[in-house]
């Protein structure tokens, strides 16, 4: 992808967090963070926080004297997620690269990352980072979407977004879902030093109010919408029109109801 196309900015964190975050996000956050061993964490890093919608959930669950420190490095995604707290919710933000973070060894007790290791260009060395930064016996949790055969509704969408290219189609949502090879995964953490590594593959629902509205989130709220509008053979409002015609005949307009599925990791220092 260029980085035009790979860049979460202007209208689309709003869009992702209005649209994508009820659907696809919010079910997954309290099943990631249940998995946390809250008396054991007096320290968390948040890896890819986007906007704040696991943040929410971390806050809520962790003590209140708990360090809570949300990074990513994308300062739009910040700009949406900073309002959702108060500033005696004990947050701490921070613009940082997963691959090269900055804070000392053995800082946290817990690393946590929901949906956001698939976009790190350098995996190993995001997942070598929060070896680093973990304490002896912390604890590295993080999920990954399963493949599109496993999310139709994402297969949906790409199929019918890419339909709209004779030449050089999108290929944005190979991103999120091209990360899901067990043995892959399994491997670089053990590479990094990690043990007692397990996964779950975890089904949930996927539920939208509307269609039209998972299809906005869908086209506007993530950076494909940049192709489209460079590509410049239809307007983005068409391809939203489209998506949620065919997520309407697949899913069902109002309510869209579907499944979704991942893979949640968890691995020690």
């Amino acid at each position: 992808m260029t980085e035009a196309h790979a860049a979460f900015r202007g209208s689309i964190p709003r869009n992702y967090d209005r649209f994508l975050g009820p659907a696809f996000f919010e079910p997954y956050a309290p099943d990631l963070v249940r998995r946390l061993d809250v008396p054991a964490c007096n320290a968390v890093l948040e890896v890819a926080c986007g906007t704040g919608i696991l943040t929410r959930h971390l806050r809520t669950r962790l003590p209140e004297a708990a360090r809570l420190v949300a990074t990513d490095l994308n300062g739009a995604m910040f700009a949406c997620a900073q309002p959702k707290f108060r500033p005696a919710e004990n947050v701490e933000w921070k613009e940082a690269d997963a691959s090269a973070l900055p804070f000392p060894d053995r800082s946290f007790d817990a690393v946590v990352c929901q949906f956001g290791l698939m976009f790190v260009p350098e995996k190993e060395a995001a997942i070598r980072e929060a070896h680093r930064v973990l304490v002896p016996g912390g604890l590295l949790l993080f999920n990954v979407w399963d493949s599109m055969d496993h999310n139709p509704v994402a297969h949906v969408a790409h199929t019918t977004i890419t339909a709209f290219f004779e030449n050089d189609p999108p290929f944005f949502y190979e991103t999120p879902f091209g990360f899901h090879d067990p043995a892959l995964i399994r491997g670089l953490l053990q590479k990094a030093g990690f043990q007692q590594i397990e996964f779950e593959l975890v089904t949930l629902s996927c539920r939208s109010e509307s269609a039209t509205d998972l299809a906005t989130g869908l086209v506007r709220g993530n950076p494909i919408v940049a192709a489209i509008e460079e590509n410049g053979r239809v307007d983005v409002e068409t391809v939203v029109r489209a998506v949620a015609q065919k997520i309407g005949d697949h899913f069902g307009e109002k309510p869209v109801q579907s499944t979704m599925q991942a893979l949640v990791w968890r691995a020690v220092r």
